[in-house]
Parts: C-alpha cells; structure tokens; sequence
C-alpha cells in the first residue's frame, strides 16, 4: 500500500542493540538484537548538492539507530552500481539502499539482491526491477509544478526552453514527461528546444550559452530538471544581461537555489524532502529486517518554493 508523509511520521523509531558486529555469513543463533544490523548503500553521484543531502539524512539516521552503513559512490556509473551491489550480497548484508543511476542499466543489482534474497529499497529514483520497497517522491509532480508556475508568470504565452538531466535516469524520464503533459495545456507556451547537461552546473552554462547564441532574445522561460543546471543557466543568462527578461525554474531546492531564490537572481525552485526520504527509506530497510509490517510505496510531495515562501526552507 501506498503511504504519505504524514502516515510515514508516525512510523515508531527502532532501537537496534549495538553488541557485536559482523556481517558476511551471520550465526543464525545470533538474533538482530545481538548484533549490529549493517545495510549496504549505493548512491547515485556524490558530487550531486541533493545526492549529498540524501547521504547526509541517511547517515544521521542511521547514527541514531546504532546501524552501520556501507555507502558507495556510483559516480553515475550504473555498471559500478552494479558491481556495488554484488559486493553487498558477498558481505551478506542486511539489506541494500539503492539510489539508482539509470532505470534500466540498473536493474541488474536488483536482480543480484534479490537472488540472495536480501532486500532492497529503492531511494528517490526508480528502476524497471521492482524492488521490495520504494521511497521518494513523484517526479512528474514536480515538473508540473515547475511548468505551471512559468505558465503563470508568462500568462500562457512565450518560448520556453527545458534542460534535461541524465538521459535515462528515472527522474529525468518522469520530469520529462510531466513537462510535457503540462505544457499541452497551455498551446501558447512554445518549447524551443530541450537537451541534456547531465544534472551538471557547468554543463548547463555551457549549454545555455550556446541556446543565448540560438535563440537570444526569444526565451522567455527555462525549465531545468533540477537546480544545479538552473544555476547554470542562470549564470550564463546573468553573464549576457538576460536574465531580467527570462524566467528560471529549477528542482530539489539546494542550498545554493534557496539563496538565489530569496536574493530574487532564481524565479522559483521546487523543493524535494531528501531527509524524509532518508528517514522513511532507513525506517522501511529495518522494518523489513525485523520481519515488521512495511509500505511498499512511500511518496513524499513536492512543495513550490518562491520569494514569498522561501524563508522556511532556508537551512
């Protein structure tokens, strides 16, 4: 069943005892309060503002629940994943986070998991695997956030251009098609173009410089898939005094898009709950361990964040 944030608070904390460590073959006369639970973690990109967010959350929350993570950094590599993963399952694991890097070059760590029957959830981002459980948000929800607000801004009219993150990626599949199907609403917003900078900052400049060269003074709106290639956009329109004619949308409200937000350089951001996902994705992979009751399905909702609202979700 499918759970919201508010009945994913009410989830009780889980005390794990802290004697004994050891993970790989575990002595089945040990039971989960005789031995510290060890849950491998595989994290899309590091190097990601949000991505680190979400490790943070997890490393808090597992501090506070006396459990050992093992975290990797995929480095956006879904064969690195993948490779991750088997080495989760040869230490004999508990149970495996995955934040996967691509919704079907992925799915093969899934496999592997579920192989050694050890279980895996699936944090902020999707495979074509199903694995046992899935946290995060829905990711359609928060480009349609992004398209209306420029529609709004725009009152229906102008050229709009649209920033892709890593082609592939479950959230830039989904951001993409939920652009779509709001922009089918409004015929007077026309988009120019659309093409990947990877979820990159400085891709994204490069790129929007070469859109100022294309197109200048016809783009009225940018979307990007997420806020590290809004910054760069913003940039690059900054940089070719544009920006006070262009409005610039981004997603998951990183420390650095807040502040351009309330410094009035960023229109709107739309923020994303890493540590709700952190939490209820820790919560569900113990739960699970401890043969409990779990939501297979946990979606938190995105919340649109402007001038007007910013101050509460400034860190």
């Amino acid at each position: 069943m499918t759970r919201t944030v508010k009945e994913a608070a009410a989830v009780l904390a889980i005390t794990i005892g802290l004697s004994g460590c050891r993970y790989g073959a575990h002595d089945s006369r040990e039971s989960a309060a005789q031995r510290r639970i060890v849950i491998g973690v595989s994290l899309m990109n590091l190097s990601s503002e949000f991505i680190v967010m979400l490790d943070h959350g997890l490393q808090t929350k597992a501090k506070r629940e006396g459990v050992q993570l093992l975290i990797n950094d995929a480095e956006r590599s879904a064969d690195k994943q993948v490779h991750q993963v088997e080495s989760f399952v040869a230490q004999g694991v508990d149970a495996i986070i995955l934040n996967p890097c691509e919704f079907e070059a992925s799915s093969p760590a899934m496999n592997a998991a579920a192989a050694a029957a050890i279980p895996v959830i699936n944090v902020n981002s999707e495979t074509r695997s199903a694995p046992t459980a899935f946290v995060g948000s829905r990711d359609e929800e928060s480009a349609r956030i992004a398209i209306e607000f420029i529609a709004n801004k725009l009152a229906g009219q102008g050229n709009l251009l649209m920033i892709n993150g890593f082609m592939g990626q479950a959230a830039q599949l989904k951001r993409d098609r939920g652009a779509r199907e709001a922009l089918a609403k409004y015929p007077g917003l026309r988009l120019l173009a659309d093409q990947t900078a990877e979820w990159d900052r400085a891709k994204a400049m490069t790129l929007m410089e070469n859109w100022i060269q294309s197109y200048g003074s016809k783009v009225r709106a940018v979307f990007a898939q997420n806020d590290e290639m809004a910054m760069g956009a913003l940039l690059a329109l900054e940089q070719a005094g544009l920006k006070s004619r262009v409005i610039v949308v981004g997603i998951d409200s990183i420390s650095d898009a807040l502040q351009a937000v309330r410094d009035g350089r960023l229109d709107a951001t739309v923020f994303q709950d890493a540590q709700s996902q952190a939490d209820i994705a820790l919560n569900t992979a113990l739960r699970i361990i401890r043969k409990q009751p779990f939501d297979k399905e946990t979606y938190i909702p995105f919340q649109l964040v402007t001038k007007e609202n910013v101050a509460r979700f400034l860190r």
